[in-house]
Formats: C-alpha cells, sequence, structure tokens
C-alpha cells in the first residue's frame, strides 16, 4: 500500500472517529434533555433547604428550613403536616403519561394560565429544579406539569395515591402556617393559670415548686381555699394536655374579630415554662342561637335542647384569632376543683 492509500485510510478513518463522536455526543446530549425534561422528583428530600411557589396572580410562598422546622415566608413555623404532603408530592411525582399530540397546545395554555411554580433549592444560591404544576386531568387522578426550559407538558401522578397532587402546592396565606395554640413538654410548664371571668370559683393558678412539686390555689383572693388535699397525679395529668392543642382554622380576616374582643371572654388561660415565656389565649364561646345558659357544674354553655357549645374563638397572644374545638381543648378546661 503506498503512502497516498494510507493517508486517505488515514483520512477516513479520522472522518469515521469524528462522525461518531459528533453522533453520540449529540445522543448522549438527547438522552440528558429527555431526562431532564422528565425528572421531576427529588428523591433526597432530607437535603431540600428552601422551596418558591409563585401563583400566577402574584402571591408568592416562600418555605426555608430552619434545624428541625420550616418557616413560612420568613415569620411564621409552617404546618408540619402541610410540609410533610409537599415533601412527599417533590419527592414520589412521576410521570404517568405524555398526552396526546393534539392535546398539548390547550395544556400549554392551562399552564400559562394556571400553573404554579415551583422551584427547588439545596444548600446553593440556584434551584436543583424548577417546574409548573398545572390544573387537573379529568378524572382528577393526574395533573399536568412541565419542566423549566422545555415544551413538552407531562400528566403526573403520585404512584399508589389517588388525587390531585396541586392541592399539596397550592395552599395560600395562613394554610401553609402550623395552628398550634399550646405546645409545651410538661416537664418544661412552670405555670399555668386559668380564669374565668364568669365563673370565679373554678378559677385557678397551678405553680411548679420542685419537679413534681405543685402549688395550686384560687385564681381570686375572694375565693375560699379547698381543704382537702391535692388529688395524686392530678396537676401532671392536667399539664400532659399542653404538649399538643391546635386550633381548626385561623380566623384573622373574619368581620367579627373586633367585635368579639369587646365582650368578657368565657376563659383566660396562660401558660408560663421554665425559661419565662408566657403564652395567652383568651376563649370566647361561639353560642348557636338557643344557647340560654351557663352550668355551674361543668362550665360549658348549655342550649335550650341540652347541647353544648363545640367551638370557640382563640385571641392569642401572638395575635393570631384563631378557631378551636371544645373537644380538643376540653382536657384543659379544668376548674378549681378538679385538682
Amino acid at each position: 500500500m503506498n503512502r497516498t492509500t494510507w493517508l486517505l485510510f488515514a483520512f477516513f478513518l479520522l472522518g469515521i472517529s469524528a462522525l461518531g463522536y459528533v453522533y453520540f455526543n449529540r445522543e448522549d446530549a438527547l438522552m440528558r434533555g429527555l431526562k431532564a425534561e422528565r425528572n421531576f422528583a427529588v428523591k433526597n428530600t432530607t437535603k431540600i433547604q428552601k422551596i418558591f411557589i409563585a401563583q400566577r396572580d402574584g402571591e408568592t410562598t416562600l418555605l426555608e428550613k430552619r434545624g428541625a422546622d420550616w418557616i413560612y415566608n420568613q415569620k411564621f413555623k409552617a404546618r408540619p403536616n402541610a410540609i410533610d404532603n409537599l415533601l412527599d408530592a417533590i419527592q414520589r411525582v412521576e410521570i404517568d403519561h405524555i398526552p396526546a399530540k393534539a392535546a398539548v397546545p390547550n395544556i400549554v395554555k392551562n399552564l400559562a394560565g394556571e400553573g404554579i411554580k415551583v422551584e427547588i433549592y439545596e444548600s446553593g444560591t440556584q434551584p436543583i429544579k424548577t417546574y409548573y404544576v398545572g390544573g387537573g386531568t379529568v378524572d382528577e387522578r393526574g395533573v399536568y406539569m412541565i419542566m423549566d426550559g422545555f415544551d413538552q407538558p407531562f400528566v403526573c401522578h403520585i404512584p399508589g395515591w389517588e388525587g390531585n397532587i396541586r392541592y399539596r402546592y397550592n395552599l395560600r396565606g395562613d394554610d401553609w402556617r402550623d395552628k398550634t395554640v399550646f405546645a409545651e413538654n410538661p416537664d418544661n410548664i412552670q405555670a399555668v393559670s386559668i380564669e374565668y371571668p364568669k365563673q370565679k370559683n373554678r378559677s385557678f393558678k397551678l405553680e411548679r415548686k420542685g419537679s413534681n412539686d405543685f402549688e395550686i390555689k384560687p385564681f381570686y383572693a375572694i375565693t375560699p381555699v379547698i381543704p382537702a388535699p391535692y388529688r395524686e397525679g392530678s396537676a401532671e395529668a392536667f399539664l400532659i394536655g399542653f404538649e399538643s392543642l391546635v386550633a381548626e382554622a385561623f380566623e384573622n380576616e373574619t368581620p367579627a374579630k373586633d367585635s368579639v374582643r369587646q365582650i368578657v371572654p368565657f376563659g383566660i388561660i396562660t401558660l408560663t415554662n421554665k425559661a419565662g415565656k408566657t403564652t395567652r389565649a383568651k376563649l370566647y364561646p361561639i353560642f348557636p342561637d338557643e344557647v340560654v345558659s351557663l352550668d355551674p357544674k361543668t362550665g360549658q354553655w348549655i342550649s335550650a335542647d341540652g347541647a353544648t357549645v363545640e367551638r370557640y374563638f382563640v385571641d392569642h397572644s401572638s395575635g393570631d384569632f384563631m378557631l378551636i374545638q371544645d373537644r380538643v381543648f376540653r382536657k384543659v378546661l379544668r376548674g378549681y376543683e378538679f385538682f
């Protein structure tokens, strides 16, 4: 084989190699692109430090991890259940199917008009993933989603879970917030008082004097001291009730808030922990139209047909106005005679 033939053969091999390099790199880039536009899930949610959610109407939600808690909009503790549901969706979301080509224009239009933008961050300043969550499918078993920077929408779902996952991203305002009224370890409680303005004889103060030693006395000086010894374990049983007391809802926007605050509350609960932090809740019963009297024995409001009040408004020391259920708080609505 002469020199010219060798050169031609060498150039041929180089050309084939170059074409192969371009082809396989293009295929690799194509596969990376396909993977990126379909990879919605973040499998290791423990590394997530921040989630930013933007609605089309301009409302935004910022969720940031601080220690064991998540903080909503840099001010409020986020509701654990809401965070758990959101992280579960972020971790488990999968593509169910690719929509029919003919349906894509309408789906993209829906995403442009109703899509919720979701940015997920780990430790850096740039999001590790950004996508849009649109409306649900007709059967509500899937939701339209599209990755930021791509044109192909998908129908996504959580395997084994029936429902529209959009709702996990679509909370607004107070719906993200932790509704805790009281949450204190019983061993960390220094004092609790409950004042019943219309039942002064039931009002009391409880104060810790030692690890298992408590002083319980009337709230008002005019109330006679009960001479009988305190029931063993009654104080501890009472304090356990403050481990987790959660409201049903926030009512900060209710028109009745200001007028309710002007009336005499049914009860005022004040809790102080060992660090000196005080939490206070004023309870205002929500009266059915037929409520007529207050039972002097139980302290409950009684209606003409024997029904009791089921809910109270709460004016909380945090500044929030909340709605609570009697069945949840009944365990701490004790009177002096309980002990």
